[in-house]
């Protein structure tokens, strides 16, 4: 998950740190001692949490991005570090804060941002400076605002230390490395999830349990890839193999007769030599284009499968269902998932079709595809087939009504009014488009057309636009 790093340059940054020694020789700022806990916080990032993108940007009345990053933003989160001076006059927290709560339109306010996203607010100051004006109270509205987020102060005595223990708590809490173990029968290997997988709540009939990944995955069998199609997932990670070299760095310290050099040129000798469970897993899987499904804690499933970012390059990716029994409708319920070796007969039959996914007894009311507008690009294929028609006219009239009227009820089932005098206006437009060549039917039905699209906006959802009767028989 990127984090955006947003450093308060004002002038009031520039207050000399106060210490408990008073060193008049100290040239410590609140700006120093903050950049200097930004950069061991990057360095714990860089060494546990090496997949995270990060961004700095800094502000007083203007700001200025120093360094950028370009990815796709699923999920951000942000860091605010600031001395905990809410200002004064236009432009301040205060006033910020007094505005949101009068304003009448909310998607007009600044906070909740649009994206998913956490508010971490860093104060460099000491406790006695955050009780004047209500400072704290300020700031927990602003975090309070967004609705996700936390506030984090200074632990005793503010000094260089303390503030480098405030942001070093933070990472180890948000970047710390999550290990795992991921078994398969009698075989395991080590591996590391990136992101870091969150806690998730989840509601019962009485209670809210919280569920979190637990120290072993355990996987309990195998699916073809278009057997689980596309399923619905809670969150993606990478998954990666516990490299030999961390595991001798870290019982090193525990003494030998070897020297540093010696056992590193070891370790890098053996590293490419050492069996892995998990890289035999992920060629596995790709190569026979299975997915393997793991059971992540009681009453949670997930699935391992390969992924490739590119032709050359691919990698082995845990997504995580929502937690329950029957996370995929299809499949039934996952605890009753067999072998086809418990079946009588081979549920693939002698075609190896797949099984999935089981198709309900009774049959479907409805005989054609619904519509589905999830994407921009199923809209705009839909438009363009009924202005292609209405260019094929009076040869394509019954096709051309026909998709007319299905988009009229979709647009009416999505509460789509607009979408239709938009398609009236295309009618139109296309019909003076049409060429002097044209059969004079086409510029009739294309008027008829987009003059009935119009007013069936507030006709009942039944109701059918029919081609206009005309009779050009004795035309020449």
């Amino acid at each position: 998950m990127p984090t955006v790093v947003i450093l308060d340059a004002s002038l009031s940054m520039m207050r000399p740190l106060t210490t408990s020694s008073a060193d008049a020789s100290s040239t410590e700022t609140r700006r120093s001692v903050a950049q200097t806990s930004l950069c061991s916080m990057f360095d714990y990032i860089t060494a546990n949490d090496r997949m995270e993108f990060c961004s700095l940007v800094v502000f007083s009345s203007l700001y200025e991005v120093l360094v950028p990053f370009t990815r796709d933003h699923n999920e951000l989160k942000v860091l605010l570090v600031t001395d905990g001076n809410p200002g004064i006059g236009a432009g301040s927290l205060c006033q910020m804060l007094a505005e949101m709560k009068v304003q009448v339109d909310p998607k007009k306010n600044p906070l909740p941002f649009v994206f998913p996203s956490e508010l971490h607010v860093f104060l460099v100051a000491s406790q006695a400076e955050l009780q004047q004006g209500h400072t704290l109270l300020h700031y927990q509205q602003l975090v309070d605002a967004n609705g996700s987020g936390q506030l984090h102060t200074v632990e005793g005595p503010l000094s260089p230390k303390s503030v480098q223990s405030m942001f070093l708590k933070y990472a180890e809490s948000q970047h710390s490395v999550f290990s795992t173990t991921l078994h398969c029968g009698n075989l395991s290997s080590e591996v590391q999830l990136f992101p870091r997988p969150k806690t998730t709540m989840v509601e019962k009939d009485t209670e809210v349990i919280s569920k979190e990944i637990g120290s072993d995955l355990h996987i309990f069998g195998f699916l073809d890839m278009v057997d689980i199609a596309s399923p619905p997932s809670f969150s993606r990670h990478l998954v990666i193999p516990v490299n030999l070299r961390d595991k001798s760095s870290e019982g090193k310290d525990g003494g030998g007769e070897k020297g540093e050099d010696e056992t590193t040129s070891a370790v890098s000798t053996e590293e490419g030599k050492a069996p892995s469970f998990c890289v035999l897993l992920h060629g596995s899987l790709k190569v026979n284009n299975m997915v393997a499904m793991v059971q992540i804690a009681e009453d949670w499933y997930g699935m391992l499968y390969s992924w490739a970012d590119s032709k050359k390059k691919s990698n082995m990716m845990l997504s995580l269902y929502e937690p329950g029994s029957t996370p995929l409708s299809w499949l039934g319920k996952t605890s009753l998932l067999g072998p086809c070796l418990a079946f009588d007969e081979n549920p693939y039959g002698d075609n190896n079709k797949t099984p999935f996914p089981v198709r309900p007894a009774q049959k479907r009311s409805y005989a054609q595809n619904p519509v589905v507008w999830i994407k921009t690009g199923n809209l705009q294929s839909d438009v363009q087939k009924i202005l292609r028609y209405a260019r094929k006219l009076p040869d394509k009239t019954p096709v051309f009504y026909k998709e007319l009227n299905r988009l009229r009820r979709a647009a009416l089932s999505f509460g789509m009014q607009e979408l239709l005098l938009g398609i009236s206006s295309l009618l139109e437009r296309e019909c003076t488009l049409l060429p002097g060549t044209s059969h004079p039917d086409a510029a009739l039905q294309l008027t008829h057309a987009a003059k009935m699209v119009k007013n069936s906006v507030s006709k009942e959802y039944s109701y059918n636009i029919v081609p206009l009767s005309t009779n050009f028989s004795g035309a020449t």
